[in-house]
């Protein structure tokens, strides 16, 4: 079974739970929401107060630029060693967590905690691992990153791996047998989070969930899908948390130029705790995030965009359909025969290379009727993209390497993950 798991490029864990804690009080969200809403960090600072919390242990990144950080980092290693030496956690050793999330629409989400092999991963674009990107990775946002990781003796986890399956072979039998599990957690989240419960997988049940993962990975698998044989699968794309599954990476591999190679497999820190998700379940929704254009003249990047694609014409067909709004109007772009997988990329290849000569800058907005209003303004023009299936995710990671910058959003602020479940990293 673990060799199963491991030729997938996952595995059980030590999972570290606090014991005998006020739960709510524990959990908070992924730090990298609520950037500029600095109110909201206080808000979770004062529910929490003097008991443990996740909150101690973490960075929201509305700080990680600020000139103390390396305080706050110090502070948040003490916290780590403190809750150590205070027995604080529990640890369920060689474990898989089963978790249900209920949203803020009333839905429930199913997923799995479990380690992933930072052997198996890889953010290059193009690149052929078991565990890739799904956006381009920005290079300079991991060093911070490091920062905050390098010393610290536990992770907590705001990542979230897709799996492509629509046959529902792999989380969804868990969740029909929750009812006889050993219930871990079961406890309402902070600040509209919603509603949070978790069990342990037993050791049939994983093996069972080996068996369906590495079905996944098969050729059969990635010919049925993506129409494709012969080619280095993909059984995990990340849909939350990029630069930060790149930051342990990063650490991973700096940790190999100072350990023997023989060492390298029994390093806690080549492993990253995840939680993964089916692309396909029914509460999780892609949104499409447009594009508002400030600072230039709509009618001549109009021209432009049909000078950069000569077969682009105004109106609706096959291929790419674009919608526009802007102070003369409305209207539609097409380009009948795109290079690209998804409409996004079509357009951002454009802007990309209109605004590096000609200036102006462009923001990413979310809903329509923001996007009309703002387009709508002089020397705006607004662009409104069909939102991705679930089906094209996977299969544009493979053709074209990562998506466009900005493709989708998944799910509101308050859905986002939040930390729970630890593990070591020393």
């Amino acid at each position: 079974m673990k060799e199963k798991l491991k030729s997938v490029g996952m595995k059980p864990a030590d999972i570290l739970l606090p014991k005998d804690c006020d739960m709510t009080r524990w959990a908070v969200v992924a730090c990298d929401q609520f950037t500029s809403q600095p109110e909201y960090w206080e808000e979770v600072d004062r529910i929490a107060g003097d008991a443990p919390s996740a909150l101690r242990l973490i960075l929201p990144e509305s700080k990680l630029n600020e000139p103390n950080v390396d305080e706050h980092i110090a502070n948040i290693n003490r916290s780590m060693e403190d809750y150590l030496a205070r027995d604080i956690f529990q640890t369920y050793p060689d474990s898989i967590i089963y978790i249900e999330r209920t949203q803020s629409d009333g839905q429930v989400r199913p997923g799995l905690v479990a380690a992933v092999d930072l052997e198996k991963y890889d953010y290059t674009p193009g690149s052929g691992s078991l565990i890739r990107a799904t956006e381009g990775t920005v290079l300079e946002r991991i060093p911070p990153r490091v920062r905050v990781r390098k010393d610290a003796p536990i992770e907590l986890p705001h990542v979230m791996l897709l799996i492509d399956d629509p046959k529902k072979t792999c989380i969804e039998p868990i969740r029909a047998a929750a009812g006889s599990m050993e219930q871990v957690y079961d406890f309402e989240l902070m600040m509209k989070g919603g509603h949070l419960r978790g069990w342990k997988l037993s050791q049939a049940q994983t093996e069972v969930l080996a068996d369906a993962l590495a079905n996944l990975a098969s050729d059969d698998a990635m010919r049925e899908k993506y129409g494709v044989s012969g080619v280095p699968p993909l059984v995990f794309a990340v849909g939350d948390g990029n630069h930060s599954l790149a930051t342990a990476k990063t650490c991973y591999e700096n940790l190999k130029k100072v350990t023997p190679q023989d060492q390298w497999e029994s390093l806690p820190a080549r492993y990253a705790l995840v939680e993964i998700e089916n692309l396909h379940d029914e509460s999780l929704r892609f949104e499409a995030i447009h594009r508002v254009v400030f600072g230039v003249d709509p009618e001549k990047l109009l021209a432009a965009f049909k000078e950069f694609y000569p077969t682009a014409r105004d109106g609706q067909g096959v291929g790419h359909t674009i919608a526009y709004t802007w102070a003369g109007g409305s209207g539609y772009l097409n380009v009948p025969n795109p290079r690209v997988q998804l409409a996004v990329g079509t357009l951002q290849n454009f802007l990309d290379a209109y605004l590096k000569e000609n200036g102006g800058e462009v923001d990413y907005i979310h809903g329509d009727k923001v996007t009309d209003d703002l387009g709508a303004k002089p020397g705006n023009i607004g662009f409104k993209l069909p939102a991705m299936g679930k089906d094209q995710l996977f299969k544009t990671v493979i053709a074209d390497g990562v998506l466009p910058r900005k493709t989708f959003s998944m799910g509101h602020a308050e859905d986002k993950r939040y930390y729970v479940e630890g593990r070591k990293i020393k």
